[in-house]
């Protein structure tokens, strides 16, 4: 046999012994304790100085869990006031087919572009008048 043969023989015989050998367990006994799994966190390495974290901005949603958006509108809702602000044309608000506009007074309309009627306070939803007064 070649010294290549022999000691993969050799490795392979003593590798296989070491798999085999294992004493029997003892009818009644515990079950072997597993062995200790290593940690997976990293441990730091020197203390580092603590930072202010930063908060990222939270992005104002676009749309209302509750409410639908108005129809062909560019929009965003703004869950301060609790209506969609229609983001081409000044402040004119949409919530349930209704739009709302603020001009030295509050109108509405069930269309963008009018007719619109006057109203008062009541009539616009309670974000906007707080926000309007």
């Amino acid at each position: 046999m070649t010294a290549i043969a022999r000691t993969t023989l050799l490795t392979l015989v003593l590798g296989l012994s070491a798999c085999a050998v294992q004493q029997p367990t003892p009818p009644g006994a515990p079950p072997p304790i597993p062995p200790a799994q290593p940690s997976t966190k990293p441990t730091p390495s020197t203390p580092s100085k603590p930072s202010t974290p930063i908060k990222p901005a939270k992005p104002l949603p676009r749309t209302s869990a509750s409410f639908a958006p108005p129809p062909g509108g560019n929009s965003h809702w703004d869950p301060r006031l609790g209506v969609y602000v229609l983001d081409n044309q000044t402040n004119t608000f949409y919530r349930q087919r209704t739009y709302y506009r603020w001009n030295n007074g509050w109108s509405r309309s069930i269309s963008p572009n009018g007719p619109w009627e006057e109203t008062d306070i009541q009539g616009v939803p309670s974000g906007l008048g707080r926000q309007f007064q």
